[in-house]
């Protein structure tokens, strides 16, 4: 499967519980920092959810 770079670009702060839940899952708590995934629907899925606090980069593998 294809892996993604996912960056936080967007604080925490005023963010929903579930939202900041879901950035936990992806291992994102802090602004800026960066994580490695393969994607798959349960990750699609995540992604979808916050799309507006993060930045999607594809990664070579």
């Amino acid at each position: 499967m294809a892996k993604v770079k996912i960056t936080l670009v967007r604080g925490l702060a005023g963010k929903s519980r579930k939202k900041r839940a879901t950035l936990e899952a992806l291992g994102l708590h802090k602004r800026g920092q960066s994580t490695v995934k393969e994607l798959n629907p349960a990750i699609n899925g995540m992604i979808e959810k916050v799309r507006e606090l993060i930045k999607l980069e594809p990664v070579e593998e």
